[in-house]
């Protein structure tokens, strides 16, 4: 799988997430906050255009 992100936005992202205190370098927390609020807005998103294709 090929990811086309760039560099600026992944350091961004890694800035956002990274934890020291976490054994695996990331807080697991702020993580799933990040990914649930962009699945959100995905949705939003979605059943907007979904609505403005109903007559």
């Amino acid at each position: 799988m090929q990811t086309d992100i760039p560099q600026e936005i992944r350091e961004e992202i890694a800035a956002l997430i990274s934890s020291d205190t976490s054994p695996v370098g990331i807080d697991a927390k702020e993580t799933h906050i990040l990914i649930l609020y962009k699945l959100m807005r995905i949705e939003d998103r979605l059943t907007a255009i979904e609505n403005s294709k109903t007559p």
